[in-house]
């Protein structure tokens, strides 16, 4: 075996390394994302696509070169061709032969996971991304469950306030109320954050924003009551005076 497939072997045995390593179950997409984000590949960036081309274009080369070898030593005439002139021509030829076709053998699956290496990169790329998208997501409509959950707990407390002391916290009341439209202003607006990102999500996400939707009805149907108890206070009060 020539020097040019010593290399080509010794490459194509490295990527069958490198192929089986990022398949390894136990390494998650973040960690090679992680791996994928150091400085050092942000330096030979620029250099990868140049050097991805150059080398498909080394193995076409030498796979072309490997398929010529095989068809000029797998043509019949030729061997016997030898067998007139010399008594081990035809071991010699079926020697050759079998050399092109490791050849073709190496240069042809070298190429192809080159091929599968750069894809698997881009997968395990894209598939952290929308890991990370999906985290992100999840914590926001956790935290809108936590705003809807604490606003319907004030409002709760808020109605219990109003049945039981109507005259004596007035004030109080007033100031709920403040505290109340501005937790409603603050509840709008990240309804408003998750709606917008929930949209771009994948199917699994759409529950999340069909529960949020829900929260909104439920906002305003507790305004509206909210509304209806403000109107009593001040009805009372007016009967009072």
């Amino acid at each position: 075996m020539t020097l040019q497939w010593v290399a080509v072997a010794t490459f194509l045995y490295a990527e069958i390394g490198l192929i089986l390593i990022f398949c390894l179950p136990f390494i998650p997409p973040q960690r090679w994302q992680k791996i994928f984000s150091f400085n050092v590949w942000g330096k030979i960036a620029t250099f990868w696509n140049k050097a991805f081309l150059t080398i498909i274009v080394l193995l076409i080369v030498l796979f072309l070169d490997a398929v010529r070898e095989v068809r000029k030593y797998s043509s019949i005439p030729a061997i016997e061709k030898g067998l007139s002139s010399k008594p081990g021509a035809y071991e010699h030829a079926q020697m050759k032969l079998f050399r092109s076709q490791r050849n073709l053998y190496i240069s042809g699956f070298s190429l192809f996971f080159w091929l599968v290496l750069r894809r698997l990169v881009t997968l395990i790329t894209q598939l952290a991304i929308e890991l990370s998208n999906k985290g992100v997501l999840k914590t926001q409509a956790e935290n809108t469950n936590e705003a809807a959950k604490k606003f319907m707990e004030e409002n709760e407390r808020l109605k219990q306030l109003l049945k039981n002391c109507v005259n004596e916290e007035e004030h109080i009341l007033e100031a709920e109320n403040k505290k109340l439209i501005e937790d409603q202003e603050k509840l709008k607006t990240e309804l408003k954050k998750t709606s917008d990102a929930l949209s771009k999500a994948q199917n699994d996400v759409m529950t999340m924003k069909m529960q949020s939707e829900r929260l909104s009805k439920e906002y305003d149907r507790l305004l509206k009551e909210h509304s209806e108890l403000q109107n009593r206070l001040g009805k009372d009060s007016k009967k009072g005076l």
